[in-house]
């Protein structure tokens, strides 16, 4: 698959804060550097990045490891995506010797690059011309792959198995389907044109294509990998849908990953927004008007939470980590705003700042209002520019919607209340923050009269009886899931992690870390293997705490003494709370020689806190 010595070039080339600063904003802490963690929300940074050691830990949630294992968890990709992306940002090419010996993933990665050649290939005709219509210039075609298949139902199966491509491998990738021996003929009447498929006892593969007569748009994942299509019907065909996507497949999942992405990634951290639109037209639009930030939710589908339960990063978690801000722009219809004010919801719970873009509402192209923004685009790409320009908090944008179908129905002043608590106060609900929330019900009030106190009495009766949202229960992220389930308290992971720092360092050290090891074990007695046992797993972590807090030269051994005077406390403490629960037990028991041994113990125990508590007055 690779050659080791890749790996190794690409570190060599690329330092770990230089990739990961491509992501995050980071500061110089002594001779490492700490920022916010990308992988769970928090204010104080406790995100570190060690240049002498190439790797990463996050004190708060335990993400950690090296430019790879972070472009992975980062970006939801596999570690041949981050690979290949670091590979390409170094000038390393990825040489694959052993070919017979790729792994499925990798086989079906080729599968799909050759599926979007030929697509590529059969753009012309009618389809060409459908695609130039709708106002795409030659450079975007070529830009965003778009291909084409034509109506009939072997055309992609055969070019791919004149490559050697198994049936097998083309349905795991989502690209054929199988027929039923037994079944009747596809389509009646069809048995000369598609005699392969129309007779039951032919002889061939039963397999056929699953795109066809369809303009065709990869999906490619964060890398720029094709993993997917989504086809979009050049003829209406009864029974058709427009627009079909390819199945979740060991490649592709729809709910980790948007239309776009890894051609919008750079501009959305760059502007700090992403602008979400339905459809692969939209997007490419916008991307040929210059809007470059932009990703579509056609062929995906917006999870509610960040991480899956299998650990995979999902769509709104990536583009989150790129930036908090999201503008919804999808199309005027009622499904198009039902679709957004849905993905804004997710989205508020998420922690994003959610705008909509007012398709309808937005600047007029000369024939009546625009639908989509690839009309808008198409029109005048500053019809476009100026409605993202113009859109609205989300829950400004509701309440507007709210008070012009009002004033449309001449709805009665009284049945306002309801329409108010069933329509926004979910979105309000969303918002973290007493603030904000307040922000919001004054708005209400400004824009329509209602009492605030009204307003905030039904708020609190709706978040009462609100049920636990997905995205507030989400599963532990890759890097969490593997962490030990006990873990050491705050005193005792500072001391290991001096002394394995110690150890590590020992011609920068005055002391010799052994010595304090005897002097825990003594301490803790019983307990001492125990501790370590859960110290082990744990070392490496220790360690860069100890390098980000401790690492500038200065001398560690007053922070060492305290220490140990507090981890003697806490043993201390633990054992006494153990006595003590047995001296009760014995009384209870009427036990008296069980008792008199117990109080006896914590006696002995009282006096040992005390000389402790002696040692921490003279520090």
């Amino acid at each position: 698959m690779k050659d080791r010595s890749t790996v190794d070039l690409i570190k060599e080339r690329l330092s770990v804060n230089e990739v990961i600063s491509s992501y995050i904003k980071l500061e110089k802490a002594g001779k490492n550097w700490k920022g916010r963690c990308p992988f769970h929300n928090e204010k104080t940074p406790s995100f570190f990045v060690s240049p002498e050691r190439g790797s990463f830990y996050c004190f708060g949630c335990g993400a950690k490891g090296d430019i790879f294992s972070f472009v992975e968890q980062f970006e939801g990709l596999d570690f041949m995506g981050s690979l290949k992306l670091l590979a390409e940002r170094a000038g390393i090419p990825i040489a694959f010797e052993n070919r017979e010996k790729k792994t499925e993933r990798e086989r079906l990665y080729a599968v799909m690059e050759s599926a979007a050649i030929f697509y590529q290939s059969q753009l012309a005709g009618e389809a060409l011309e459908y695609i130039k219509k709708r106002g795409v210039k030659d450079e975007t075609i070529s830009e965003f792959r778009i291909g084409y298949v034509p109506e009939g139902w072997r055309h992609l199966h055969d070019a791919l198995a004149k490559k050697g491509v198994s049936d097998a491998d083309m349905e795991k990738a989502g690209l054929v389907k199988r027929k039923a021996e037994s079944s009747e003929p596809l389509v009646p009447g069809k048995e000369k044109n598609d005699s392969v498929l129309g007779t039951r006892n032919s002889g061939l593969s039963h397999y056929y294509d699953r795109f066809r007569d369809r303009v065709m748009f990869p999906i490619m994942d964060s890398s720029g990998r094709v993993i997917a299509f989504s086809g979009r019907l050049l003829h209406n065909k009864e029974g058709e849908g427009k627009y079909i996507n390819t199945p979740d497949t060991p490649l592709y999942d729809k709910s980790a990953v948007l239309y776009g992405i890894d051609k919008a990634k750079g501009e959305i951290r760059k502007k700090d927004y992403t602008i979400l639109v339905e459809g692969q037209m939209d997007l490419i639009m916008s991307h040929q008007a210059g809007i470059k930030n932009t990703v579509a939710a056609s062929g995906t589908a917006l999870a509610e939470d960040t991480i899956s339960h299998e650990a995979v990063t999902n769509n709104l978690g990536i583009i989150r980590r790129l930036s908090p801000n999201l503008l919804i722009a999808f199309d005027a219809d009622a499904a198009g705003r039902n679709a957004a004010l849905r993905a804004a919801r997710i989205a508020l719970n998420l922690g994003m700042d959610v705008k909509v873009a007012d398709i309808e509402g937005g600047p007029s192209t000369g024939s009546g209002h625009s639908k989509d923004p690839a009309d808008l685009v198409l029109a005048d790409p500053e019809n476009w520019k100026n409605t993202l320009r113009h859109s609205k908090p989300v829950i400004e944008f509701v309440l507007d919607g709210i008070l012009k179908e009002k004033e449309a129905t001449r709805l009665d002043p009284r049945k306002l209340p309801p329409v108010i608590r069933e329509k926004m106060l979910p979105f309000i609900a969303e918002v973290s923050g007493s603030m904000e929330r307040a922000h919001w019900i004054k708005m209400i009030h400004d824009k329509t009269g209602l009492s605030e106190e009204a307003v905030r009495d039904d708020l609190g009766a709706y978040l009462k009886s609100k049920p636990a949202h997905a995205a507030s229960q989400q599963a532990p992220s890759a890097a969490n899931r593997h962490l030990p389930q006990v873990r050491l308290d705050i005193i005792a992971r500072k001391l290991f992690g001096l002394l394995a720092f110690a150890e590590k360092n020992a011609d920068k050290v005055a002391f010799d870390p052994k010595r304090y090891h005897d002097e825990i074990k003594a301490i803790a007695g019983d307990e001492y293997q125990n501790i370590i046992g859960q110290v082990e797993p744990l070392k490496d972590e220790l360690v860069f705490e100890a390098e980000a807090t401790y690492g500038d030269g200065h001398d560690i051994s007053m922070e060492l003494a305290e220490l140990m005077v507090n981890f003697e406390g806490d043993v201390i403490k633990r054992k006494l709370a153990q006595a003590m629960d047995i001296l009760s037990a014995a009384e209870r028991e009427k036990d008296i020689e069980k008792s008199n041994a117990a109080a006896k113990l914590c006696h002995e125990l009282s006096k040992r806190l005390t000389e402790v508590g002696k040692k921490k007055a003279i520090d």
